[in-house]
């Protein structure tokens, strides 16, 4: 109704039912139908009508400047959506996992806040999977399996994971040489890896461990540091622990076990249309993982 409401407003600025099709783009005989349809639902005649004239009756009159203002208000609010939709400012909220945004992310982070001055970021950062819609984010970072599948979603690519010790551990408590072995030994655990799925690529045999954490936290930083400390072994993401397997302050355990790697997505809720700012930064995320080896492994 609002459209034929609309319409009919522009009957009258116009002046003609033919001036109103011409500046309103639609078949004559398409303004004729809509206005019938809308005088009958209201129950009364908007319009006198003649071969040569057009006249607003009283109750026309009356209902036009009723409308007007409404039309008239709902086009700017329109107008001004339209721009924003469009425009390359504003801001974005983004919710991500701790260390994942913190580290891994952060020059994506900086090179989008260099070539975007005009769009602010707010972010929300928690290793907990937070309310997408109910937060008013506009996007999130996901790792692992997505169970609401109301969010659509853009796959960034896969966060590997592998177990790890420190030397010192090690030449303590001796290296695992098989999976049942891990049993033996002093485990840390971060939370959301509360179990540990291995596989034997070369066998096909797989492995899901339940691990009597000596330490149980659910951030990813500070397990990998008391694993760089001595107390134990860890699974954790390659992300987290390259640097220091490199400089030998971690050493990376069973190599032929391969822990199954989680996927990472950008999620966002189902929208009709994204808006250019949140666009405009969801394919910096995706050129960026594209272009990033821990990302791709």
């Amino acid at each position: 109704m609002l459209d034929d409401l609309a319409l009919f407003v522009a009957i009258v600025e116009a002046g003609s039912l033919s001036a109103a099709a011409e500046k309103e783009a639609v078949p004559a005989a398409t303004v004729t139908r809509r206005l019938q349809k809308l005088e009958r639902k209201l129950g009364y005649q908007l319009l006198n009508r003649s071969a040569r004239r057009m006249q607003p009756t009283a109750e026309g009159w009356q209902y036009y400047e009723q409308c007007r203002p409404l039309v008239h208000a709902l086009r700017q609010a329109t107008q001004r959506l339209d721009a924003s939709l469009g425009a390359l400012s504003g801001n974005i909220r983004l919710l991500a996992p701790v260390n994942f945004a913190s580290g891994l992310l952060t020059p994506a982070l900086i090179s989008f806040m260099r070539l975007y001055p005009e769009i602010n970021l707010e972010m929300e950062l928690s290793n907990q999977i937070q309310d997408l819609v109910g937060s008013g984010a506009d996007l999130a970072i996901r790792i692992g399996a997505l169970h609401d599948s109301t969010l659509m979603r853009r796959r960034l690519g896969n966060a590997g994971l592998v177990l790890v010790a420190s030397p010192a551990y090690l030449a303590q408590a001796g290296a695992p040489d098989d999976v049942a072995a891990l049993h033996g030994h002093a485990l840390l655990v971060a939370e959301p890896l509360r179990h540990w799925r291995l596989r034997n690529p070369a066998s096909g045999a797989e492995e899901v461990i339940e691990p009597q954490a000596r330490l149980r936290v659910n951030e990813m930083r500070l397990v990998v540091e008391m694993a760089e400390a001595g107390f134990g072994i860890t699974l954790c993401p390659l992300l987290q622990c390259r640097d220091l397997i490199v400089a030998g302050t971690l050493v990376r355990l069973l190599p032929q076990w391969m822990p199954e790697p989680r996927n990472v997505y950008a999620v966002w809720a189902q929208q009709l249309y994204m808006p250019a700012r949140v666009r405009a930064f969801l394919d910096h995320l995706v050129e960026f993982a594209a272009n990033n080896p821990l990302l791709n492994d």
